[in-house]
């Protein structure tokens, strides 16, 4: 056998294991093209080495391109769209006040965390609802 057509062989495996041990989808897609290089390096027989290394580079490009374009989802969905924002789980549940808010600004306690709220004038003690979140500041109303 042909030195040429091992070494495509080898590379195509090579890849094709860096995908298995490396999460990402993006060495099987060049291992992919090493395999068809492979295919036709074995199938045509004197294909120069030059040839051979712009076919693999031309075919990455574009298995890398088919696999964004159609096997990609652009946003995945989720059972728990909520999960890692837990300000944004906090919308719509009534706490206390801790902290009166004044000029628009207080704190309230959430479980056993202390949030800043921002909201209308209250007095310590009153009850309010989460309505949104502004970065890490709860926007409340009273209950």
């Amino acid at each position: 056998m042909r030195w040429e057509v091992i070494a495509w062989a080898a590379l195509a495996v090579v890849l094709f294991a860096a995908e298995a041990l490396l999460p990402g989808a993006f060495m099987l897609w060049m291992g992919i093209a090493a395999a068809v290089v492979f295919a036709l390096v074995w199938l045509f027989d004197g294909m120069s080495l030059l040839l051979q290394v712009v076919l693999f580079v031309v075919l990455s490009f574009v298995s890398i391109q088919v696999y964004r374009t159609w096997f990609r989802k652009a946003a995945r969905q989720s059972d728990q769209p909520l999960l890692n924002r837990r300000a944004e789980q906090l919308v719509g549940r009534v706490v206390v006040l801790e902290q009166a808010i004044v000029d628009g600004s207080g704190r309230a306690k959430v479980d056993d965390a202390l949030w800043v709220v921002a909201g209308p004038d209250l007095p310590v003690d009153s009850r309010v609802r989460v309505v949104a979140v502004d970065g890490m500041t709860l926007k409340v109303q009273p209950a």
